[in-house]
């Protein structure tokens, strides 16, 4: 069967499974790494800037509203958002600011600021730094374009609740931890901490960043 994961999936399932005992169960029950880098670069940004603080059924109809202002295109260029002024942006369901975060990140990439063809030469703290500058994108969203977009294998989104819950649940913690934890414990995972983090999504069954694949039920262990 064709599939389009990422090229590191089967080095990242040997190494995590040799490396963390809690981790090879986990990647046992779930089965292969299933991340499929997406092409989407404005795209992707722009909806996550629309998603932000919604209710998916919400967010899902201004997206839709969204790019139906350009019927003529699957999705606009950043040239055709800035044609648009805020009222008609804010006629299909944007907030203020999400209208001029939207404008912003157009302007970004109309102006070379933020430039996606030179990001195979940056590494992934460059492109965070470059991706945060945009008025609404923060580091969570800059880890997730990573993983999810452009396939980079070591990222530890360590501020994400799912990520630290699941730790939480698997390694017996007493509290949830924080960055700091979080970052000193997926030590251990490196060089495939995007791996690590995506196995840990779908132990809890939350629903992915990149929106595909339902997750399965992992079984709790019982206590001895």
């Amino acid at each position: 069967m064709a599939t389009n994961r990422v090229p590191y999936a089967r080095k990242a399932r040997t190494h995590l499974s040799k490396a963390d005992p809690v981790l090879a169960r986990i990647i046992a029950e779930v089965g292969p790494l299933g991340i499929q880098p997406r092409r989407e670069r404005f795209q992707a940004l722009a909806r996550a800037i629309i998603f932000q603080q919604l209710a998916g059924a919400a967010a899902n109809a201004i997206y839709g509203r969204f790019v139906g202002l350009f019927p003529d295109v699957e999705f606009p260029t950043p040239e055709r958002v800035l044609a648009k002024t805020d009222a008609e942006l804010r006629a299909v369901g944007l907030s203020e600011k999400k209208a001029l975060y939207i404008k912003d990140l157009a302007a970004h990439i109309r102006d070379g600021k933020l430039n996606f063809h030179l990001f195979h030469r940056m590494t992934d703290d460059d492109i965070v730094a470059h991706l945060t500058q945009v008025k609404g994108i923060g580091k969570w969203t800059a880890e997730m374009f990573l993983m999810f977009h452009l396939g980079r294998p070591d990222v530890m989104p360590a501020d994400d609740l799912g990520v630290q819950n699941a730790v939480r649940r698997h390694y017996r913690m007493r509290q949830r931890p924080n960055r700091k934890r979080l970052l000193k414990h997926a030590e251990r995972w490196r060089p495939y901490r995007t791996a690590a983090a995506w196995y840990l999504w779908r132990s809890l069954d939350i629903v992915l960043p990149d929106g595909e694949t339902k997750p399965k039920k992992i079984a709790k262990r019982k206590k001895r």
